[in-house]
C-alpha cells in the first residue's frame, strides 16, 4: 500500500511542468505584447529596485544576465519529467537550477515558484523575470509551466523554458499558444 501511495505522490508531483500544444482556454488576446524597455547607457549596469519589508535594496543587472547565461547552457537538452541536468530537464527544473547556481533559492515546482517574488505587469517585464502559464489539460486550473525572460526586443518578450515536444528552447510570448496560456509575470530578483 505504501508503494502505491508513494507512486501516486510522484506522479502528482511531476505533473506540474507538462506543456502541450493544445490550450484548453482559448482567449482572444492581441498577438502583440507591448513592453517598456530599460534604458542602460554604454557599458553601465542597470539597477533594479527591490523592496523587502520596508528595506530598499538593489540588484545589479549582472545577476539576471548570469542566470540567463547559465540557463542557455541547457538549450537543446531533451525534456525529462523531473529532470534537472543536461541528461534531461523540465521547465521548473531549468528555472530552479539556473537560480540555485547563483545562490537564489526557489521552490522546485512551478506553481510554488509563482508564489515568490513580486507580481508585475507584463509591460514592466525585464530580463531575468519569470513568466507563468496554465497549459493544456490542466484539471486544477493551476499554474503548471514557467519560463525565464532572456530578451526583450522589438516589443517581443523571449523566454527560455523546457517543453515536452522540443526540450529546452527559447520562445516568444507573441506566439499565439504561449500568449493564450500566459497567466502572470513575477520578479524574484
Amino acid at each position: 500500500m505504501k508503494k502505491w501511495l508513494f507512486l501516486i505522490f510522484l506522479v502528482i508531483s511531476f505533473s506540474n511542468c507538462k506543456s502541450s500544444k493544445r490550450s484548453k482556454q482559448k482567449r482572444n488576446k492581441s498577438a502583440k505584447v507591448i513592453t517598456k524597455k530599460s534604458k542602460v547607457k554604454n557599458g553601465a549596469t542597470a539597477e533594479f529596485p527591490r523592496t523587502s519589508e520596508n528595506k530598499s535594496t538593489t540588484v545589479s543587472a549582472s545577476k539576471p544576465q548570469n542566470i540567463i547565461n547559465f540557463s542557455k547552457e541547457f538549450l537543446g537538452v531533451r525534456y525529462k519529467w523531473g529532470g534537472t541536468t543536461k541528461r534531461g530537464m523540465d521547465c521548473s527544473g531549468l528555472i530552479h537550477e539556473s537560480f540555485k547556481a547563483h545562490q537564489v533559492y526557489l521552490p522546485r515546482i512551478s506553481r510554488d515558484m509563482a508564489k515568490k517574488g513580486k507580481k508585475i505587469k507584463l509591460r514592466e517585464t525585464l530580463k531575468g523575470d519569470l513568466l507563468f502559464f496554465k497549459t493544456g489539460k490542466n484539471r486544477r486550473n493551476a499554474i503548471n509551466h514557467v519560463g525565464l525572460v532572456v530578451e526583450i526586443k522589438n516589443d517581443a518578450i523571449y523566454f527560455i523554458h523546457a517543453t515536452t515536444s522540443n526540450g529546452v528552447i527559447i520562445s516568444s510570448l507573441n506566439e499565439k499558444y504561449w500568449l493564450s496560456a500566459f497567466t502572470e509575470a513575477r520578479r524574484v530578483l
